[in-house]
């Protein structure tokens, strides 16, 4: 199965580049394509059709009062990643819409946040073969303490894409 989308075309170009340049492309075009990306301070580390992986440090900017990242900063990391990663398996004539996000947030972190959203090879078939359906996307996020400060359960739909 391979994807057939515009964006998994143009990302797996920029997967050459050699890494010293890679992350910073990836998420400048990124946040191009997703504006309010572009403003959030999100940097995508790894993007690929299996897994994106993106992080968010911990600066004034996204910060809260007790100077931690913001839950909703958090939620937009978790919301950010699961959602590349279902868009670069979805085929142009779709449209991928956040259908639920779920966070729980079990302790304070500790510095920057890192997420890894993952699927499997069933759903990203599910994903090409269905005109309509949704996936719940495999969501971890830690921080710089390695460990899981929060959970997430993120679920994308999509549906035909109806451009005019």
């Amino acid at each position: 199965m391979s994807s057939t989308s515009k964006m998994s075309k143009i990302i797996s170009k920029m997967n050459l580049l050699p890494n010293i340049v890679r992350q910073r492309v990836i998420t400048l075009t990124m946040g191009k394509m997703v504006p309010y990306v572009g403003t959030s301070l999100i940097r995508i580390e790894e993007m690929g059709t299996d897994r994106v992986v993106a992080s968010i440090p911990n600066k004034k900017k996204v910060q809260n009062h007790i100077h931690n990242v913001h839950a909703a900063a958090m939620a937009l990391l978790a919301e950010t990643a699961s959602g590349f990663v279902v868009a670069m398996n979805l085929p142009d004539d779709k449209l991928p819409l956040i259908k639920s996000l779920h966070v729980d947030f079990k302790k304070r972190t500790k510095g920057a946040m890192r997420v890894v959203a993952s699927l499997t090879e069933e759903q990203k078939q599910k994903i090409v073969d269905q005109e309509k359906g949704n996936v719940a996307v495999e969501v971890h996020i830690t921080d710089e303490s390695n460990s899981e400060p929060i959970q997430c359960e993120m679920i994308w739909a999509w549906v035909p894409n109806k451009k005019k």
